[in-house]
C-alpha cells in the first residue's frame, strides 16, 4: 500500500477521520491523529496521513494496523453459545427451542451464520452484516472451524494422519486441517477437529466413517473467534480484534 493524501476521494460533507476513529472506539481523537501521522490508518486501501480528512462512514473502508474497523453503528456481530437441543433457526412452528428465542429482546434484526444441528452445541455467530455473513458461509473462503468431540476410544495413533490425508464420503472427499487427541479415558476419548468444510453433519459423518461415532460435539471456534469459557445460552458482542479477524479471513 502506498502513502496517499488524495488518491482515496475525500468527502467535504463527511466526518473527520480522527473523529470517526474515536467514535468507533479505536482511540481518543489525539491518539487517532498520531495513528494517522504514523501512517497506520488506511482508507479504501490507501494510507492516509492527512489530518482533517473527511470520510463517509457509510461507504468508507478503514483499516488501522491492517485490521478493519467497523464504522456503521447499526452493525452488530455476536457469539451465541448454542445449547444442545436448540434449533439453528429464527422460528419453529412446533415451538421447539430455537436461536430466535435468544434474540427476542434485541432491537437489531440478526441472522445466524450457518447452522449447528440440534445435538451440537457451541459457537454460533449472529450478525446483521450481510456481506460478512455471506462470505463466512461461502466455501471458497475456507474459514476454519474448530470442534471438540467426545468419541469411543481408544484412538489409533495414525488416525490423525488418515484424516489429514483425506477420506471419501458419499458426497465427496473430506480432509481435516488438524486432528488432536486432547484426553483419553477408559473406552472414551476427547478429540479436537479443525476443518474448513461446511457440509451438513460433516464432523459427525467423518468420525463415524472411521469408526468413532460422536457422542458429544461442541464447536469452540470459527476462525480466530473462540468460545472460551462463555456459558451455554449466553451471548456476547465480538470485540474489534475479533471482528477484524473475520473480515480479514474473508477478504473484506
Amino acid at each position: 500500500m502506498s502513502d496517499q493524501a488524495s488518491g482515496s476521494p475525500a468527502h467535504p460533507d463527511g466526518i473527520r477521520l480522527q473523529k470517526v476513529l474515536a467514535k468507533a472506539g479505536i482511540a481518543s481523537r489525539r491518539v487517532a491523529e498520531e495513528l494517522i501521522d504514523l501512517g497506520r490508518v488506511q482508507v479504501d486501501g490507501e494510507v492516509v496521513r492527512e489530518q482533517g480528512r473527511r470520510i463517509d462512514p457509510e461507504t468508507a473502508v478503514v483499516h488501522v494496523d491492517g485490521v478493519r474497523v467497523v464504522l456503521k453503528e447499526d452493525v452488530t456481530t455476536l457469539v451465541l453459545n448454542k445449547p444442545r437441543g436448540v434449533l439453528s433457526t429464527m422460528h419453529d412452528d412446533a415451538h421447539r427451542p430455537c436461536v430466535g428465542d435468544y434474540l427476542a429482546n434485541r432491537k437489531e434484526r440478526l441472522f445466524h451464520v450457518g447452522r449447528l444441528d440440534a445435538d451440537t452445541e457451541g459457537l454460533l455467530l449472529l450478525t446483521n452484516d450481510g456481506d460478512l455473513a455471506h462470505r463466512l458461509m461461502h466455501p471458497s473462503y475456507g474459514v476454519s472451524k474448530t470442534y471438540l468431540a467426545e468419541v469411543p476410544g481408544p484412538i489409533p495413533r495414525d488416525l490423525g494422519r488418515t484424516l489429514r490425508a483425506g477420506i471419501e464420503l458419499e458426497d465427496g472427499p473430506i480432509k481435516v486441517d488438524s486432528f488432536k487427541l486432547i484426553s483419553a479415558m477408559p473406552g472414551k476419548a476427547l478429540v479436537e477437529v479443525v476443518l474448513h468444510e461446511g457440509r451438513k453433519h460433516i464432523v459427525r459423518r467423518l468420525l463415524e466413517h472411521v469408526g468413532h461415532p460422536v457422542e458429544h460435539l461442541v464447536r469452540t471456534a470459527v476462525g480466530e473467534v473462540r468460545l472460551g469459557n462463555q456459558r451455554p445460552g449466553s451471548m456476547r458482542v465480538l470485540n474489534r480484534q475479533e471482528v477484524g479477524s473475520l473480515y480479514k479471513a474473508v477478504g473484506l
